[in-house]
């Protein structure tokens, strides 16, 4: 399957966008209905953590990992990633609203016309350094 490239290709292919909850719920009631586990590599919580996990992502809950140091929170996290999607399209645009709206301000007036408003946007639209 070829990805999108362009709005009219991602319209034309039936996509349609959904939020990270729904996607986590979906992915897992697929896990869960091919009978693999769902927290594969965690060893010691099929009853009593994993259960209450799974009820939280299909219920669209959020929850907070509480526990001593050891208890696999951040390994159950880390699993967590496995039942997003692989992939998410993402088109390119020529230009963007805050480019736009940058370019309206008197300053980039001033810079418009000594021909270096390309270079200024892109400057101010990059990171502050740390």
């Amino acid at each position: 399957m070829t990805r999108p490239r362009t709005l009219r290709e991602l319209k034309a292919s039936g996509y349609r966008p959904r939020s990270v909850k729904d996607e986590l719920r979906a992915n897992v009631l697929a896990r869960l209905r091919s009978g693999d586990k769902p927290f594969p590599g965690i060893i010691g919580y099929e009853s009593t953590v994993e259960p209450q996990i799974v009820n939280a992502l299909l219920s669209r809950h959020d929850f907070i990992l509480l526990g001593l140091r050891g208890q696999a929170k951040t390994r159950l996290l880390r699993a967590l990633v496995t039942f997003l999607d692989e992939w998410v399209p993402a088109i390119r645009s020529t230009r963007s609203r805050t480019t736009r709206a940058r370019c309206s301000r008197p300053t980039a007036t001033r810079r418009r016309s000594r021909g270096s408003i390309a270079t200024s946007a892109t400057r101010r639209s990059s990171p502050p350094p740390t």
